[in-house]
């Protein structure tokens, strides 16, 4: 299949073949058509499948050209970082159209964002916090809405914007296209799901549960204490040329990446609490090459577009199952292999017996050779649990005995 039979408008057709793309993911394939027809759908595939574009393409083919009765279509992220690129895209297959289009997220000045809706804008790409913030003030007017995308919905209830989500949704218009997309279906999201959505049409691409056959990932059992010292070892003794380090908290990014730098290691950081210029610079930098190190909290996990990483480093046991596989998603995309490794402390022994039973896979443990280890790594792979022996209590096995 080719992009030229998705009935999609030729203005974006050409866009995407400018940008280098012939054919279409399997996500692209099933939910663009659907899209086109007008109707609902609820979306899942993993990180890396080209979801973004599966709504972006089709809301710009049905919005055509600009309109009068601003916003047409709200696009809803969790971060100011899927925000910016879901814009970024928007921008790129939609320049060949005069559709006008708004960029709104917290960390900024109101000043740009006020001139955007005042001129009219037919799209809106929004994180839910600044957005109620406009619409409090009157900023903004959803009234003529007519498509609504809810993208990374896990996510945003993972963050605590739920409330949010479902005051943004009830200023909608009921008579409208709802395009919603998240990477795993847990009751709650779905019970969202039904609330939102009138007679959806579901696209599953794989189970989010699966890990890419790209990635060779493993755990590095170590004491707790150690993690620092066995990073720096990892990074002394890895060939790499480029490495996202996952944090838990934003205290332990910050940590890592004063002991980084105070290796002489080329570090940025990203967390909820850098401002959002230190943030964008942080990321523009990695991309380009200017830092050799990204120390992260789970806002990089999912859906950022950053190609080329060599390696991920957990320096801690993901606590979400789901955010394994997304954080070790972002090594080995596009065909390329990629190492993904766990730094495990006997404390997270619950974490990563949660992760191994959702990939349904035992996770090899490996040690650094070199490193002075203080205890020596347990490098067993746990197998399958074998059934305790009955103790005997007196009865032999054949009948009408009793051992006295």
């Amino acid at each position: 299949m080719t992009f030229d039979e998705l009935n999609l408008l030729p203005a974006v057709v050409q866009a995407v073949r400018e940008k280098g793309y012939e054919n279409p993911t399997p996500i692209q394939a099933q939910a663009i058509p659907v899209v086109m027809e007008g109707k609902d759908v609820i979306g899942s595939a993993q990180t890396g499948t080209g979801k973004t574009a599966a709504f972006t393409l089709p809301l710009l083919s049905r919005l055509e050209k600009h309109s009068d009765k601003c916003p047409r279509a709200l696009i809803l992220e969790p971060t100011r970082e899927l925000a910016g690129q879901v814009d970024d895209q928007l921008v790129f297959y939609g320049k060949h159209q005069d559709l006008t289009k708004c960029l709104i997220y917290g960390g900024v000045k109101y000043g740009a964002q006020l001139k955007a809706l005042e001129e009219g804008a037919d799209v809106v790409v929004a994180t839910p916090g600044r957005l109620i913030d406009h619409i409090e003030q009157g900023n903004i007017d959803l009234s003529n809405l007519e498509i609504l995308v809810l993208d990374e919905v896990d996510r945003m209830l993972d963050m605590g914007f739920i409330d949010q989500v479902t005051q943004i949704v009830r200023k909608c218009p009921k008579e409208r296209q709802t395009l919603f997309f998240s990477a795993t279906m847990a009751d709650k999201i779905l019970s969202l799901a039904d609330w939102v959505l009138n007679d959806p049409v579901r696209v599953k691409i794989e189970s989010n549960s699966k890990t890419a056959d790209t990635v060779d990932h493993a755990i590095f059992p170590v004491d707790g204490i150690q993690k620092y010292d066995l990073l720096l070892a990892m990074l002394e003794k890895f060939d790499y040329n480029s490495v996202l380090v996952f944090t838990r908290t934003k205290m332990d990014a910050d940590r890592v990446t004063r002991w980084l730098l105070d290796h002489d290691h080329k570090v940025a950081t990203m967390h909820a609490d850098r401002s959002q210029s230190e943030r964008r610079e942080a990321l523009q930098g990695f991309k380009e090459g200017k830092y050799e190190i990204l120390v992260a909290t789970d806002i990089a996990s999912r859906g950022l577009d950053i190609s080329g990483v060599t390696h991920v480093i957990n320096y801690n046991v993901p606590q979400n199952c789901e955010d394994y596989v997304h954080r070790i998603g972002r090594t080995g995309r596009a065909a390329t292999e990629g190492e993904a490794f766990t730094l495990y402390s006997t404390d997270e022994l619950a974490f990563l017996d949660a992760i191994e039973r959702f990939i349904e896979k035992k996770i090899p443990r490996r040690k650094l050779e070199g490193f002075r280890y203080r205890t020596e790594p347990d490098l067993r792979v746990p197998g399958t649990a074998i059934a305790r022996k009955k103790r005997n209590r007196g009865f032999n096995s054949k009948p009408g005995g009793f051992r006295r």
